[in-house]
């Protein structure tokens, strides 16, 4: 007998995008992949592999870790979609409120690391809504979820487990009770776990380095991660130009600085500043249509952070709405250098 057409479409629905459990990760220590990876931790990192079997054992496969990483929103939407997320009254006031209980912190990471306290907040705020949502994956879950069941980035999150294991180890941290977002990354600033042992800091000289739940290293430890990477103290981040006639191939050629300011000025755009400065060009669908932007080697540190020029669009202008203190405004003022 026939199954009528709608439940058999309903258990079709159920069968294929319901998050179940893959069958092959229930008990991840019987893996063989995962025992040559903890054999090998434990080899160079003088553990002990019964240990780590053991923690392996209670580590969950997180179907729902796969099918978030494979859409994440900076893959997804376009700039006017994606800024409604973070160019919000409520991110900006919380921003305001946020700068101002740690006004002391931030001034001292500007002047300690170079990067201005609208930034550091900005991160913070892009990230997490400044303490807000960290992440609720535990971390061992989704690292180990992406090591061995997500094959387009298994090695990458092979490696960042690895450093989780170090991580805990040296910072005396219990492994299975640290949460974090899916892909892993921990904290207000979300780190993952490379990023924590190189960037992280003991900003209020307490002796631990506790992104958690100590908003002080967490400032710390982003304004370090930006000044590592090449921030540029007093420079400028993005501008917004009006592209005219420029030839449209310039335009989104990498994350990295691909042309100078000065191929611009010849182009008769209209933009100060000096002609061998390094730029990324970049062309966004705003709300009003095409926007073309000019991003500087600041706007490349930010991108480190997250590898999206949405992101560091979000971060910047997210900054510049609260350097000037006040609520939302229209897009189009948002051509400032963020300094």
């Amino acid at each position: 007998m026939e199954l009528p057409e709608k439940p058999f479409l309903m258990f079709l629905a159920i069968l294929f995008f319901y998050p179940w459990d893959s069958p092959q990760a229930v008990d991840y220590s019987e893996r063989p992949e995962v025992r040559e990876f903890a054999a090998s931790l434990a080899e160079t990192e003088g553990l002990k592999l019964a240990d780590l079997l053991s923690i392996f054992e209670q580590a969950e496969y997180k179907q729902n870790i796969i099918n978030a990483i494979s859409r994440p929103a900076e893959k997804t939407l376009t700039w006017d979609e994606y800024q409604d997320i973070f160019l919000t009254e409520t991110r900006i006031v919380s921003g305001r409120f946020f700068m101002k209980q740690h006004q002391k912190e931030l001034d001292l990471a500007h002047q300690t690391y170079g990067v201005p306290p609208n930034i550091i907040t900005a991160v913070i705020g892009v990230e997490t809504m400044y303490g807000r949502h960290m992440g609720n994956y535990r971390v061992l879950d989704a690292l180990t979820t992406l090591a061995f069941d997500y094959p387009p980035r298994a090695e990458f999150f092979r490696r960042q487990l690895y450093e989780y294991f170090i991580l805990v180890k040296e910072e005396n941290l219990e492994i299975t009770d640290l949460k974090g977002s899916y892909a892993g990354a921990m904290g207000y600033g979300q780190f993952i776990p490379s990023s924590y042992r190189h960037f992280a800091v003991d900003f209020d000289g307490d002796g631990k380095r506790d992104i958690w739940n100590n908003p002080v290293d967490a400032i710390g430890s982003v304004a370090n991660y930006l000044s590592e990477h090449g921030w540029n103290k007093g420079q400028s981040i993005a501008v917004q130009v009006n592209a005219g006639q420029v030839d449209a191939t310039l335009f989104n050629v990498s994350l990295k600085p691909s042309s100078t300011l000065g191929e611009f000025q010849k182009q008769g755009v209209d933009v100060t500043g000096h002609p061998d400065s390094e730029i990324s060009p970049m062309k966004l669908l705003g709300k009003k249509g095409n926007e073309y932007w000019l991003g500087f080697q600041n706007f490349y540190v930010i991108t480190r952070y997250n590898h999206s020029k949405l992101y560091a669009m979000a971060v910047f202008q997210l900054g510049e709405a609260l350097k000037r203190r006040g609520n939302l405004i229209g897009q189009d003022e948002f051509t400032g250098s963020g300094n």
